[in-house]
């Protein structure tokens, strides 16, 4: 067991490294104590989340927030499906209503890429813009947390702000834009975090600024103290700390939350409880993971998204192929979950317990099977689509799927993962969309509505 739980430990260090390297997002002008340095590994966790505001029809009060801000000119981002629909109109409305000049973006992208980004980065840098607000899922917020960035940081470089090593990895000193997040989903937990993800092309693979799937990594991650290197200056703490007191009960309340409601809220749309719930689970979930982290379903989930060749998942009106982020970080759930349960058993356990398992007779060394099977069942339920090979991917294509889980590197370990999603059986994944591996960037003001 110990030997497992070092590997399993090696592996989930090896994707921080490949992480991001940001500041964390406080006490940025303080010195770190001189043991630190000494210290292979930290000794300390920060804890950063937005502005949080709940409650029906809290959208309506959009306009006022802004006018008590002081805003005089208001970026909207949104995307085409969403610009008829409600939340937007309420929005719009609620910025009329109270005489503030904005300007719509309808042309996020779903599931963005590095042009779809730059195209919006244009956008906001043309606009000059003394504020904005994101109405949509996790593509429209995070476009929109891009946009305000780069249109603040004018004379950046697009891959100054992108984690290492396919970008830069600076840190973001400048200041931000007040910044508003409307969910429309319950998934990505984006209002909640600095998180930003986008298919960088040319690599073919989902990389970042430096729910469901996100409470359970947030909840097994590597714990805060096994993190390494230890920082020198706490401005070098990362945003993804490891698993730590605080995020464990944002990520377990999610994950109650999430096995009480989610199949109510797929199954019955017009069941305002469930939904309503599902949001809240999104906001702590992302509360949990925006300062934990997350670990291997994110990881691979990257070049499963950025490799795509025809599939077009159900339900989503696009012209190009598409694998949501929320079902290439599930797809692989129940291999990753048997991998890391020997670095907490007890954990992956009560996971599955939360999920429905019974676990009365069950030992401790079953953890890991016992929560994939619970996986497989509860995304079973779900009726959607099925492992690696449903979504067009073969034996073939795993070395490609590797390198772009951890750039530059490969993982035997990986390897085997993933070819045990394509051999099947594997799992099925929520139609919600959830967020991934990221950079933070925090402006002056960021709240969310949901």
């Amino acid at each position: 067991m110990a030997g497992g739980r070092e590997r399993v430990a090696h592996l989930l260090r090896q994707l921080q490294r490949a992480a991001c390297r940001c500041p964390a997002h406080s006490h940025t002008y303080s010195q770190a104590p001189e043991h630190a340095a000494l210290r292979r590994t930290d000794y300390a966790f920060e804890m950063a989340v937005s502005n949080i505001r709940y409650g029906e029809g809290v959208t309506k009060e959009v306009g006022m927030d802004l006018q008590n801000l002081g805003a005089r000119k208001v970026c909207v981002m949104t995307d085409k499906n969403l610009c008829q629909l409600p939340p937007v109109k309420a929005v719009l409305n609620s910025l009329t209503k109270n005489r503030i000049t904005f300007q719509m973006y309808d042309d996020v992208r779903v599931e963005p890429t590095d042009q779809s980004f730059m195209d919006a980065i244009t956008f906001a840098k043309k606009g000059e813009f003394d504020a904005y607000v994101a109405v949509g899922g996790g593509s429209v917020i995070d476009t929109c947390k891009a946009a305000n960035l780069y249109a603040s940081s004018p004379e950046s470089d697009f891959l100054d702000y992108v984690n290492a090593p396919i970008g830069n990895g600076k840190s973001v000193t400048v200041p931000l834009k007040p910044f508003i997040a409307v969910p429309t989903t319950a998934g990505t937990g984006s209002e909640t975090t600095g998180i930003a993800i986008f298919d960088y092309k040319e690599l073919k693979v989902k990389t970042v600024f430096l729910s469901f799937s996100h409470a359970l990594e947030a909840y097994t991650a590597l714990p805060y103290k096994m993190r390494s290197p230890c920082p020198s200056n706490p401005i070098n703490r990362p945003a993804y700390q490891g698993s730590n007191p605080i995020s464990d009960v944002w990520a377990v309340h999610a994950l109650r939350i999430v096995a009480k409601y989610l199949k109510r809220a797929v199954r019955m749309p017009g069941d305002h409880e469930a939904r309503a719930n599902m949001h809240l689970a999104s906001a702590f979930a992302g509360i949990g993971f925006g300062n934990a982290g997350v670990h291997l379903c994110h990881g691979m989930s990257y070049p499963i998204s950025g490799l795509v060749k025809s599939y077009k998942a159900k339900d989503y009106n696009v012209d190009h192929p598409l694998v949501p982020h929320g079902l290439s970080v599930v797809l692989t759930s129940p291999a990753v979950f048997t991998f890391t349960a020997e670095m907490c058993p007890e954990r992956h356990l009560e996971a599955a317990e939360i999920l429905g398992a019974d676990i009365r007779t069950a030992k401790i060394k079953d953890a890991g099977l016992i929560l994939a099977d619970t996986l497989r069942k509860f995304l079973f339920d779900l009726n959607v689509d099925d492992g690696l090979a449903a979504i067009g991917y073969s034996k073939a294509d795993i070395p490609a799927l590797v390198r772009g889980t951890l750039p530059q590197q490969e993982h035997q370990n990986i390897r085997k993962a993933i070819l045990r999603q394509i051999r099947g059986p594997s799992s099925q994944v929520s139609c919600l969309p959830t967020v991934a591996n990221a950079q933070c960037f925090r402006g002056n003001e960021q709240n969310s509505r949901t």
